[in-house]
């Protein structure tokens, strides 16, 4: 049964995410505790664009998570070097630059983060370099911020140690940077741009994106161990989405749309099959054939809904609206996944 495989991999690249969620968090709490400890209104300012920034990169990472379809924990040591940050930042013997200087260390590693898991995905599966590219923006905008906080603690230090103002030019030189960073990733950048404020369609079609490379990887494979991962993945991510939409989506386009029923119809068709499949081994003849039969209705349910009904909710929903079932949509499905890996 392909259900049966537990893909180390997937799941290290899990915990990564999660680290990655448990230092946004403290980057948020530094953020607002630098804004009340800080009296320059400028770095202020500077401060609480970052921490704007931070809270939006918070609800990409959420999304992120929730595409990638694997829940895990942080690492410990993530753990506890967060609650040494935390105790850190609340020390009255660091000054201001000494605490600026260890935020500028935690944003450096959560660069880091990004882009191991960036490159992971690159080698480990098509569906995960799909899943995580929201994570473009986050790792830019992090890069980002490097620069504005070794500015920061630049100006700060020069007040701590001489009493003085510093070179007016520091400002100038920390924006060459961030320009350079723009230039360098700005494709990117504007490709992943307001991830944090989907709309429902969006978070659909990133579904169906994600689904459709799962079905390519287990058609162009003949290991059975990389068959029985990636259809493991495929499985829970197709009832997820599925659940999510029959709980979140098609109550509110009903009233709009005549071919809701069919909707519903096809995905109970569909859950059947993938059942059906899931109680096959990969070395079994009928497993691809069922697949092929699978991707066929899993064609034409993403065609109806793209074509047809998203439409709909365009027409009758305002942006606000939308994004509101896009967080809805997201917590549904981070509901089902954690039953579904309850239930193995």
């Amino acid at each position: 049964m392909v259900s049966s495989l537990n893909d180390a991999k997937r799941t290290e690249i899990a915990k990564k995410l999660a680290d990655m969620k448990a230092i946004q968090d403290l980057l948020i709490s530094n953020e607002q505790a630098l804004i009340s400890e800080c009296g320059d209104r400028d770095i202020q300012e500077r401060f609480q664009n970052m921490l704007n920034d931070d809270r939006k990169n918070m609800g990409i990472l959420d999304t992120t998570i929730v595409q990638y379809g694997v829940k895990a924990d942080p690492h410990s040591s993530t753990q506890t070097m967060v609650e040494q940050a935390q105790k850190m930042m609340l020390d009255s013997d660091l000054s201001l630059y000494e605490k600026v200087a260890q935020h500028e260390l935690l944003k450096h590693a959560q660069v880091g983060n990004g882009l191991v898991v960036h490159k992971c995905a690159q080698v480990v599966g098509a569906d995960i370099e799909a899943a995580i590219a929201p994570l473009n923006t986050v790792n830019f905008e992090n890069r980002a911020h490097q620069e504005q906080l070794k500015g920061i603690a630049e100006a700060l230090g020069v007040r701590e140690l001489t009493g003085q103002e510093p070179d007016q030019g520091l400002w100038g030189r920390v924006q060459d940077a961030i320009a350079g960073l723009t230039g360098a990733m700005g494709s990117a950048v504007t490709q992943s741009s307001g991830m944090s404020d989907m709309t429902i369609g969006q978070l659909i079609r990133m579904d169906h994106s994600k689904a459709r490379t799962l079905y390519t990887e287990i058609e162009n494979s003949n290991d059975p161990q990389r068959i029985q991962e990636f259809f493991g993945q495929l499985y829970k991510d197709l009832i997820a989405h599925s659940k999510a939409e029959e709980e979140v989506v098609y109550p509110q386009l009903r009233s709009f749309y005549n071919q809701t029923q069919n909707l519903y119809d096809e995905q109970a068709q569909l859950e059947q099959l993938l059942k059906e499949i899931k109680s096959l081994s990969p070395s079994d003849p009928q497993f691809k054939t069922k697949v092929r039969q699978a991707r066929d209705l899993t064609n034409h349910h993403i065609n109806q809904e793209e074509n047809d009904a998203l439409p709909k909710l365009d027409s009758n929903f305002s942006s606000e609206q939308q994004q509101q079932m896009a967080s809805q949509f997201k917590s549904a499905k981070s509901k089902v996944q954690d039953e579904l890996a309850a239930a193995k």
